[in-house]
């Protein structure tokens, strides 16, 4: 069963799978994508770490390997990265160097681990205004990584807390004994009705297009000129239609899903081979374009960007 972790936003890369998290710097795109494929997988410590290592080391200063299997900890730091691992109920750190070839340590009766890593970004964003995330398998942008979420909350940043629960109702009074019962509402009727097969009980975020449209993410949705069912598998989706005159925007060019984990409160899209691809600019980070078939969870505030003018905006419900 895959961890929930906190993701504290950054501008290094988080790959999240069930068997491994792997931290790597911006501008490594490529070997993300190659680490992802393998994780996603289920592939094995050793084999994730030799997919790190296959282009060599000298462009790559730093990254952190971290694999936890029965209370087993593999850990494997290069650079500007530490890690803090919960043994016991206490801690030990463990911390990358610098012109080392990585610093790896096996640990045993392992609870939960934090790693981190050194990012200017977050430097110079104050701490409440830094968006918490919870999340399962997938790919981030990310500064830190706490597994699993509920591993000692003094140690890591306290998730932003959910609104409190409407009150309840007050008990409506019991019918006289002579009295049919009243009809069924049209809210227990609405209720009674199943749920499109994989949908989200809620809405996780809203899509605001640029043609003013506006899309409720309660479960995937697929965008593109003409887009296909077929793209989602097994899950019935919602399809959007987008016009592209100019035929920049693929048939099925975009899907946009609720992220992994209980009430995450973001969205994982993914660009789905598209020809003239998917670029995105996430609040307070660079434009970076979506490498095909790999997952990015999108913050509050998001904006994509599919060609022909077509941007979508990721906006709370």
């Amino acid at each position: 069963m895959t961890p929930h972790r906190i993701v504290r936003p950054g501008t290094w890369y988080a790959v999240l799978g069930a068997g491994a998290v792997v931290l790597l710097p911006p501008g490594e795109k490529r070997r993300v994508a190659a680490v992802w494929a393998l994780v996603d997988d289920g592939a094995g410590f050793d084999e994730v770490l030799d997919a790190l290592i296959a282009e060599g080391l000298r462009d790559l200063p730093g990254f952190a390997l971290v694999s936890v299997h029965d209370g087993d900890a593999r850990v494997v730091l290069r650079g500007g990265v530490t890690a803090a691992v919960r043994i016991d109920g206490e801690e030990v750190r463990v911390a990358g160097t610098a012109g080392a070839t990585w610093v790896e340590r096996e640990m045993r009766r392992v609870d939960g681990f934090q790693v981190e890593v050194d990012d200017e970004w977050v430097d110079d964003v104050a701490e409440e205004e830094t968006v918490l995330l919870t999340l399962g398998d997938g790919i981030a942008r990310a500064s830190g990584v706490v597994e699993p979420a509920t591993v000692d909350p003094a140690a890591a940043p306290a998730p932003v807390p959910d609104p409190d629960p409407d009150p309840a109702p007050d008990p409506a009074p019991e019918p006289e004994a002579d009295l049919q019962p009243p009809p069924q509402d049209v809210a227990t009727e609405r209720m009674a009705t199943p749920a499109p097969t994989g949908a989200s009980p809620t809405t996780v975020v809203r899509l605001q297009l640029s043609t003013g449209d506006t899309v409720d993410v309660d479960r995937p949705v697929l965008l593109g000129r003409d887009p296909h069912p077929d793209a989602a598998g097994d899950v019935e989706p919602r399809l959007v239609a987008l016009p592209s005159p100019s035929r920049e925007i693929s048939a099925t060019h975009l899907e946009v899903r609720p992220g992994a984990g209980p009430d995450a409160g973001t969205v994982v899209a993914t660009d789905l081979g598209s020809t003239n691809g998917t670029v995105v600019v996430q609040p307070g980070m660079p434009r970076e374009e979506l490498a095909a078939g790999v997952p990015t969870a999108l913050l509050p505030g998001a904006v994509v960007d599919l060609g022909d003018g077509i941007t979508i905006e990721v906006v709370q419900p």
